[in-house]
C-alpha cells in the first residue's frame, strides 16, 4: 500500500476541535494561525487548506 495523500499538520486557535495524531500547532489568534500555516506550508512542502475559521491543515498531495 502506498499512501499518497496525508495530513502533515493541523493549526488551530481552538484546541477542542483538533484531535491528536498529527502535529498540532496552537495559536493565540487568526493572524498568528495564518502566519504559522503559511510558514509550515513552505517548510513541509505541502498545501494549506482552511477547514473552518479556526482550523487550517497542511496536506501533502
Amino acid at each position: 500500500m502506498n499512501i499518497e495523500k496525508y495530513i502533515l499538520a493541523a493549526i488551530t486557535t481552538n484546541s477542542a476541535k483538533v484531535a491528536q495524531g498529527t502535529g498540532v500547532f496552537y495559536c493565540e489568534n487568526q493572524k498568528e494561525m495564518e502566519h504559522v500555516s503559511a510558514n509550515l506550508e513552505a517548510i513541509l512542502d505541502g498545501i494549506a487548506h482552511q477547514i473552518s475559521k479556526d482550523i487550517y491543515i497542511i496536506v501533502k498531495h
